[in-house]
């Protein structure tokens, strides 16, 4: 297929910018090492679309979308005949003391929120119908809204996430940025696990500390009490120009109590990998190094991978080759 040129219409993208759900379902996979698996794949791709509205159409009401994303070594085995984009690649890896981000490789992600469950279950159930013998399940993981959009460790999850033409401008790349992949994100996950024994045993002010928010109002302290170290400090970028660097988060929380799983899912859309990586390195190395988030005493990541989420058209365009 060939690459959309900047005289282009604006090419329309995945639903991205969806608004919160009540469920979510994120699949990832890595494709089989042969030619008829990548086939399978990639004429799915053109499909999905067809896939998508039999399954909405059942419960129009139900706030159903699908976001799907490749990751970098499939991106040439899939769309070998295209540009390639700019900052794809693997995920990096992060390690320091005791702290590790690792890297999870993987070819597909995709990304099912829903106001219930029973629509994202369908739908993967679909797509797995189609293309599963072509895949390897790496994780499958459903996530739930908790509450009043709190994480299981009883904070507020996505206050500062932006908004409006906030949101668009964070996530989706423009035609004057790179007018091939316009409409185009960028898009990093991590599974998180909680050490919920160890976290309920410190008092609420401790806890209000490593996040730097009260717990109950979700106001964030100010910066002359909140510690250097606190996520929320670490995880504000700014540029050059002291102007806030954003991402769009859908973070979700999971687990199984009877196996004392608990655990966030992190998932940052952006039109640059970059912010979201330097958050990452100030979390786990630290800003300076060593000034680390403390919540990763309680949480550690068990999963990372960096995909890419092209726009629906590019998508859509498969299925007219």
């Amino acid at each position: 297929m060939p690459a959309p040129s900047a005289t282009d219409s604006a090419p329309a993208p995945q639903p991205v910018l969806a608004p919160l759900t009540s469920s979510a379902i994120f699949l990832v996979a890595s494709i089989k090492p042969d030619d008829a698996s990548y086939t399978t794949v990639r004429d799915f791709c053109g499909d999905l679309p067809g896939i998508f509205r039999a399954v909405d159409f059942r419960r129009i009401e139900g706030g159903l979308s699908c976001v799907a994303s490749f990751g970098s070594n499939a991106w040439d085995k899939l769309f070998g005949a295209n540009p390639r984009p700019a900052e794809l690649h693997p995920f990096k890896e992060l390690r320091a003391g005791d702290r590790h981000a690792p890297s999870t490789p993987a070819d597909l992600l995709f990304h099912l929120r829903a106001k219930r469950m029973d629509l994202c279950f369908e739908l993967v159930t679909q797509i797995m119908a189609r293309i599963g013998p072509a895949l390897s399940a790496v994780d499958e993981t459903h996530g739930f809204r908790y509450f009043d959009d709190r994480d299981l460790l009883g904070f507020v999850d996505g206050t500062e996430n932006p908004r409006g033409l906030a949101a668009l401008n964070a996530a989706l790349i423009t035609q004057e940025q790179d007018p091939r992949f316009a409409a185009g994100c960028y898009v990093i996950i991590q599974k998180y696990l909680h050490d919920m024994d160890k976290w309920n045993a410190l008092s609420t002010e401790q806890q209000e500390k490593i996040i730097g928010r009260q717990k109950l109002s979700d106001i964030e302290m100010s910066d002359a009490v909140k510690p250097t170290n606190a996520h929320s400090a670490l995880t504000s970028i700014e540029d050059e120009n002291g102007q806030a660097l954003q991402i769009l988060r859908d973070n979700m929380p999971f687990g199984k109590p009877g196996q004392g799983e608990f655990g966030t899912y992190f998932i940052g859309y952006s039109r640059t990998p970059r912010v979201t990586e330097q958050m990452l390195e100030n979390m786990f190395i630290g800003k300076p190094p060593g000034n680390y988030d403390r919540l990763l005493d309680y949480s550690r990541a068990v999963t990372g991978s960096l995909f890419f989420a092209p726009s629906a058209t590019f998508l859509e365009s498969l299925g007219d080759e």
